[in-house]
């Protein structure tokens, strides 16, 4: 009777550890980001690109980690932004671009309430671009904007002395206006940055040159209108999106979705103190350009 009572005890408390076990490990998955379960039928990846887009390397992140997670049978980029610098709308579409090339995983972007220039250019690196009926997009163009305060420096008696290399060295001054040559030198450079776009169109559309730069004046359009014109695949909501991707992988519709983990603030980086970086990370509305000077914009405003 003792040793049934004894294996009886010990057999509880093996099941008891097992459960501890097994809640540990799901909550381990869970805290790094993971599928609780390393099993089932797999899970679309909804990545969320929102607000002025500036170099941050978080979406690289979040983008490596869900690739890298089996379970994930396809992607859905959620994006609700007006555009941002070019060189940063560049390097997400690239790293769109890449997946959708590399990985034989569907990739479908979609656009919320807004989806406007350089947030549609890193549309254009997805197998295919839905929006809302009303949702804003196209504005394919490129803005700078270089402000100068010459009249008001005058009025104070501020001046400012410059020496230079070469004639076009400090071009874009806030001491002064642009001379006619200086004008034209960024003009050259604007319409440049503008082909890229129109070229990166032409190409992740299958339009012709003609039919964008019939759209390609910096207007932007509805969903709707972006639709008739071959600049979206179709309209839908967020979670059409996602089935359709849930279909095209296999999931079926309403497929399980993950999404990059939140990042939070620990008493690690309280006590430390936080990099201006991860900042960032956690609060994207603090994001702002890097540099002070005249910036090259795929932007709507």
């Amino acid at each position: 009777m003792a040793d049934q009572t004894r294996r009886a005890a010990l057999l509880s408390i093996g099941l008891l550890l097992m459960v501890f076990a097994g809640g540990l490990y799901l909550s381990s998955r869970t805290l790094l980001g993971r599928s609780p379960l390393p099993f089932g039928g797999g899970s679309v990846a909804v990545l969320p690109i929102g607000g002025v887009i500036y170099p941050d390397r978080s979406f690289g992140r979040d983008l490596v980690a869900l690739r890298d997670r089996g379970e994930v049978k396809a992607f859905v980029l959620e994006i609700r932004s007006p555009g941002g610098s070019v060189g940063a709308s560049q390097d997400l579409f690239g790293q769109v671009r890449r997946l959708r090339e590399e990985d034989d995983r569907p990739v479908i972007a979609w656009i919320g309430d807004v989806g406007a220039s350089g947030g549609y250019y890193v549309a254009l690196g997805a197998d295919s671009i839905f929006a809302l009926p009303g949702s804003m997009t196209g504005s394919i163009g490129v803005i700078m904007q270089l402000p100068h305060a010459e009249e008001l420096m005058k009025k104070v008696g501020i001046g400012i002395e410059v020496v230079k290399s070469g004639e076009y060295k400090d071009l874009g001054s806030v001491a002064r206006s642009l001379s006619p040559g200086e004008r034209e030198v960024l003009e050259e450079l604007v319409n440049d940055v503008y082909e890229q776009f129109v070229q990166a169109v032409v190409e992740n559309r299958n339009l012709s040159r003609e039919e964008v730069l019939r759209v390609a004046d910096g207007r932007v359009l509805s969903g709707e209108r972006a639709a008739e014109v071959g600049l979206v695949d179709g309209i839908a909501t967020l979670q059409e999106a996602i089935d359709r991707a849930g279909s095209m992988a296999g999931l079926g519709e309403n497929p399980s979705t993950v999404r990059p983990r939140e990042r939070k603030v620990g008493l690690f980086d309280l006590v430390n103190g936080i990099a201006e970086s991860k900042l960032r990370g956690w609060l994207p509305w603090l994001a702002r350009p890097t540099t002070t000077g005249p910036q090259l914009l795929y932007l709507w405003r």
